[in-house]
Parts: structure tokens; sequence; C-alpha cells
């Protein structure tokens, strides 16, 4: 396994582990970065350690209690560091807290530090996303919305603010787990969504971020399986990725939903999806993600695109405007008015949409109506349209795809 590989696959396990050691986000952060740095020297010429994983976690805690000893407050920690200390040398790091029965994965405990209440929900999420989801500022802040100095602007008061007001790490009491429930799930989410489309880079799915956001989904209705919220947004990744494989072609250019190869389609996850959506529904009635599982469910039971309920698709996504209003709920809405009742119809709900301004830096408002104008014979409106989404794409795979449908609608009619 490659330093970079390990990297990838191991980096947010690491990281929760450290948090949990020192107590310090910014510190476990930079020591194992240090930590990955020895590996790269030592592992060179000695190979690599049958445990990578706790060699690094031990390395890395030396290096916080090297640090940590020359630093000021060390007397105010001496008895900690020195349990610390006495763990034989690079011996497995204990992964799972027998302090805190409820949760043995560090993930998830750390989800829970980072979506505690005291933050501002954006904080909880976007403080998530970079600590067990890897995700560079900068993705983050297309996840938002919102340009990177800003993004990183709140990484770093949430993190002051978890330091300063003592958040502890651990999991709630049972009473307050309904109360964090809800960043916890958009958390997850937005990790899947940057997996399934990935906001910037050359590829248009990272199948790394979408294993970590519904394999951390499950442990999240196994700690809570009354919980059907949890229920329907694991429902909702699982039906989604159902179709992961078939979203690009082996170029790796977008492929549109109606061209994909349903035969592809992973059955299994699709049986699990509806029969999580089918309960979370019964159980929980129509919530955020019940929602919105409802529709992806829609998708996943149609053979061919011809068999699609449109008309139910756009009915579920008014109640969902309904219910929980926002500007991309918004623009899905009128996406599907589109297909159910005409592109005209949709195209003047995105148009109220893109007058609001409440989207300006996202892409998918021009190109969808990029989409709908070409439909309605407005070719130049369309260029155009298709141009501004091209102003502001992040991902190599969707620029192809634009740049393909810009000079479509752009060739001389013979």
């Amino acid at each position: 396994m490659s330093i970079e590989s390990l990297y990838r696959d191991e980096s947010g396990r690491i990281l929760a582990t450290l948090i949990r050691l020192v107590g310090d986000f910014d510190l476990a952060e930079e020591v194992m970065h240090d930590a990955f740095a020895a590996a790269l020297e030592q592992w060179s010429g000695h190979g690599v350690p049958d445990n990578p994983r706790a060699w690094l976690v031990a390395t890395a805690k030396h290096k916080a209690i090297d640090r940590l000893r020359r630093d000021v407050r060390f007397r105010e920690r001496q008895d900690e560091l020195a349990h610390w200390a006495a763990l034989e040398e690079g011996a497995a790091p204990d992964f799972a807290d027998p302090r805190d029965g409820s949760i043995a994965d560090d993930r998830l405990r750390l989800i829970f530090t980072c979506c505690h209440p005291a933050l501002s929900l954006e904080a909880r999420v976007a403080l998530t996303l970079k600590t067990l989801g890897g995700l560079t500022t900068e993705e983050i802040a297309r996840a938002f919305l919102v340009p990177a100095p800003t993004m990183a602007q709140r990484l770093v008061r949430a993190k002051q603010k978890i330091r300063l007001a003592g958040i502890p790490y651990r999991a709630p009491p049972e009473a307050e787990l309904p109360e964090r429930l809800d960043g916890v799930l958009t958390t997850l989410y937005l990790i899947f969504n940057e997996g399934y489309a990935a906001s910037s880079g050359a590829e248009l799915v990272r199948s790394d971020l979408c294993a970590e956001a519904i394999g951390l989904a499950r442990t999240l209705v196994g700690l809570l399986p009354r919980s059907t919220e949890a229920r329907a947004v694991l429902a909702l990744m699982l039906l989604h990725d159902s179709r992961r494989a078939t979203r690009a072609n082996p170029d790796g250019d977008l492929v549109l939903l109606e061209n994909q190869e349903r035969g592809l389609w992973d059955t299994e996850e699709i049986r699990e999806g509806l029969s999580l959506t089918e309960s979370a529904l019964r159980e929980g009635g129509p919530g955020y993600y019940a929602l919105q599982a409802a529709i992806a469910a829609l998708h996943a039971e149609a053979k061919h695109p011809s068999e699609t309920d449109w008309p139910q698709i756009a009915a579920l996504y008014g109640e969902l405007l309904r219910r929980f209003p926002s500007p991309v709920v918004e623009l899905n809405h009128a996406a599907a008015v589109a297909e159910a009742h005409g592109a005209g119809e949709g195209l003047r709900l995105l148009d109220a949409l893109d007058a609001s301004g409440r989207l300006p830096d996202y892409h998918r408002l021009p190109a969808a109506r990029a989409q709908l104008l070409a439909r309605l014979g407005r070719a130049e409106d369309a260029a155009t349209a298709y141009r501004r989404a091209l102003a502001l794409v992040g991902n190599e795979s969707e620029r192809r795809f634009l740049e393909r449908e810009l000079a479509r609608v752009s060739a001389p009619t013979l």
C-alpha cells in the first residue's frame, strides 16, 4: 500500500483517534502530517509495518507528547501524557474508547463533537467535512456556495469555539441525540454528495467519499435504529450510489440520467434503498431526507427513462419545497416541472429563481436554463447560459460536458 493511498483511505480515522487522544484539532492535524512525513522517510528503507495505521497513530501520539512537553501547559496535562507515554512502543492504540461504549467508532464520536449545538450548523458541517471527509477548504466552500477565504475563516472560528468552550470529545447523552442529529445527517450527506458529484478536480465521482459516507450512515443507523431520518439518509445515499458506475463513460465524461445503462445499476443497493425508504416514510412521515429518498426511489424503479413518473416526482419536490424551502430544492423542482409539464413552465420557474439572485455562483442553475432554452429552440440564449455555467463550474468532467453542449447549440443549422 502506498503512502498516498494510505493517506486517502485512513487519514480520517487516524485524525479522529488523534483528536480524541490529544484533545486539540490543530495539534492532531499537525502531528498526523508529521507522522506521514516520517513514514515516507522510514518505510522506504525498512518496509511498511504490519499495522501501518497503528504505527502512524503511535508515531503521531509521541510527536504530540514531545510538542506538549515544550508547551507551557505541559504541567497541567502531565498525568494524561504520562499515561500515553506508558503505552508500549508500536502497540496498536485503543481505537475504541472503553469509557464510551455507546459509540465504538472514533469518526462518529468526532462527528458528534463537531456537530455540537454551540456551533452554527454550517460550522458543524464544514469542520466535520474537513476532519473526517478529508475535503479541502475549497471543496467545502463549493459545497456551501461561498468563497474559499470565507470558509477558511469559519473553520478557524469553529475550532477556536470548541477549544475555548471546552466542548468534550464524546458522544452526547441519549437525551441530547435528537437535537444533534440534524447536523450529523447534513454532514454525512454533504460528504456523500461531494463524492457522488465532485465539485472540483478531474474525476466526476470520488468513490472513497461515497463509501465513507455510506459507512458512517450505516453506523449511525445502528446507533439510532429508531431514527427514521437516519434510515432515510442511508436510503438516499444507496439509491444514488446504485447509479454511480454509470454516471461517467470510460473516458470520464458525464452521462446524464436518461442516457445511463440502467442494466448496470446496482440492484442490491436499490433493493436495500427502497426498503429503507418505505420504512422511513411509513414510520416517520415525509421528513427532509425521506422525501428525497422517495424521489430517488421513483428514478430507481423506472426500467426505462420513458417510465419515469415525472408528475409524481414534481409533486414530491413541491412538497419538499413547501416543507423545507431552499434555492437548490427550488432548482430541482423547476427541472422536474419541466419534465412533467413542459420546458416552458420549467424555464419560467428557473428564470424567477435566477432573477432572485439566491444562487449566483451555482453552475447548475445556468446549465439547467441552457438545457431548457435549447429544447425550446432558443439556441443563442442557450449558448449564453452555457457560457455562464462554464465560467462557474469546477469539475473537469462537467466542464467537458458543458463545452460539448455549447458546441452543439452553437453549430450552424443547415
